[in-house]
């Protein structure tokens, strides 16, 4: 089966700010330097499937 999403909305119990929905003028809610964790923490998951799929052959 599959689900096709038509929309959402919630009045109150939105996770939205406006006021942070912005890389450029975020009052500080987002540092770029927190970027390179993701990226580590993304490529790890790939490198340990590389290493498994190298064991595998």
């Amino acid at each position: 089966g599959n689900v096709i999403v038509t929309g959402r909305d919630s009045k109150t119990n939105s996770l939205f700010d406006s006021t942070i929905a912005t890389f450029e003028d975020d009052a500080g809610a987002y540092d770029q330097k927190d970027a390179g964790g993701f990226i580590k923490l993304n490529a790890l998951r790939m490198r340990i499937a590389a290493n498994l799929k190298k064991k595998q052959g």
